[in-house]
């Protein structure tokens, strides 16, 4: 944390030095976000103040971001990072940016398919805004446009893998293995070095008849899979130990999406066929639990308006195509989203809305309701509550998570 508040320092230092203040804006937010669980105790779920700013500056020639954030906690926790700290240089017909960054790709919502250059923070599960849940990714970006057409190419030097709940969060999940495994960790970091970058290419055109976009990538997947190494009695066949192994793969992606629309219909789709996915197995035949498959993601939505309310759905689909029984996952996983939104009394400073994940495949599902209302210029309050169902599946395991929360915030 210290090196992380001198560079913060040094970040400003540097702002200020280069004669850059006299056109420095400086915005942000400070929210209190409380939360508690539906249960016999009603516990605290969650207890956080945030501060985040946003320092940003551009010319016709260059430009710069600096997002800081920090969270403070009931157990007195205070955790600081840096979002985004990047460099922006713009030229006739291509710009660049350098530094640490959110890449965000595709069209949809509450999901991530073609979507992978910036890891997921997951320490909250799905509940945070979608800025917070992606982090910043170390980046060299160029952007190049011809009219209507832009190619965009990113270098990422460093790999940065999905952060998961601590061992004692609520959000925390066991893996699925027969006994309590002992941990090796020594395979779950990538040296950083040329080989092991990751390069993603994405062509797009924005017209007034159809936006699309076509992607690549060579990366990591920023999910390690947990390969095992059991020990077994040779007399009784007995499990007597399992060292678990968590390693990340190489992944070799291509996709792309679209939207176009329809009347009063937006109609959108993204999809990516991922080379190189490692998935748990129970064969006994293999040594370490995990096989190598293909596996392809793709959603269809539509956007439309009825009476006012904007209504948004989504059905996802994921599928192995090469499947054996073996496979811990299910060879087709089908997921809806629904989203219903609509602003009241003058100035639409009060605002309903209605997000769903809808499990198909296991009858599971989050239920997101929220009421939030502009008391001012600047400050919001919010209440909302987070409903799982069902028995498993990625929402049933949390069916007892249910809660309901308040936050106030102050934007400037």
């Amino acid at each position: 944390m210290k090196r992380r508040v001198l560079f913060f320092a040094l970040v400003l230092y540097l702002i200020l030095s280069f004669g850059f203040a006299d056109g420095l804006n400086i915005t942000g937010y400070v929210r209190n976000y409380d939360g508690v669980l539906l249960n016999d105790n009603m516990d605290f779920s969650i207890v956080q103040n945030t501060l985040d700013l946003n320092f940003t500056m551009q010319t016709s020639k260059v430009g710069f971001k600096v997002n800081p954030y920090i969270y403070q906690y009931s157990d007195k926790t205070i955790v600081f990072d840096i979002r985004e700290a990047f460099l922006d240089f713009f030229f006739n017909s291509f710009d660049i940016r350098i530094g640490k960054q959110q890449i965000i790709w595709g069209k949809a919502d509450g999901v991530f398919i073609t979507d992978i250059i910036s890891p997921k923070d997951l320490s909250e599960f799905l509940l945070r805004d979608f800025e917070e849940i992606r982090m910043g990714v170390t980046a060299v970006k160029l952007d190049y446009y011809i009219g209507d057409n832009t190619f965009e190419l990113v270098w990422v030097p460093v790999f940065s893998a999905t952060k998961f709940p601590a061992q004692n969060s609520i959000w925390a999940i066991t893996p699925a293995l027969p006994i309590q495994p002992i941990f090796d960790f020594s395979r779950k970091d990538i040296k950083p070095s040329i080989k092991n970058s990751e390069i993603f290419a994405k062509y797009s055109v924005f017209s007034s008849v159809m936006d699309f976009e076509l992607m690549g990538g060579y990366t990591w997947d920023a999910d390690p899979v947990i390969h095992t190494l059991k020990q077994i009695d040779p007399l009784t066949h007995q499990l007597l130990s399992l060292t678990a192994i968590p390693e990340h793969h190489r992944l070799t992606v291509a996709g792309g999406s679209f939207s176009t629309t329809i009347g009063p219909v937006v109609i959108r789709g993204e999809g990516a066929y991922y080379w190189g996915k490692h998935f748990q197995s129970n064969n006994p035949a293999i040594r370490d639990g995990v096989i190598e498959k293909d596996y392809v993601n793709y959603l269809l939505g539509a956007d439309f308006s009825i009476s006012g309310i904007k209504f948004s759905t989504q059905f996802i689909q994921q599928i192995i195509p090469d499947y054996n029984n073996f496979i811990v996952n299910n060879k087709t996983n089908n997921l809806m989203t629904v989203l219903a939104r609509k602003n009241f009394l003058e100035g639409d400073i009060l605002h309903l809305e209605l997000f769903s994940y809808i499990g198909l495949t296991d009858g599971d599902g989050l239920i997101r309701p929220k009421i939030s209302y502009d008391i001012t210029d600047g400050v919001n309050i919010m209440l909302g509550a987070n409903i799982f169902f069902g028995d498993k599946g990625m929402f049933g395991r949390f069916n007892k998570n249910d809660m309901v929360y308040m936050k106030i915030k102050y934007s400037f």
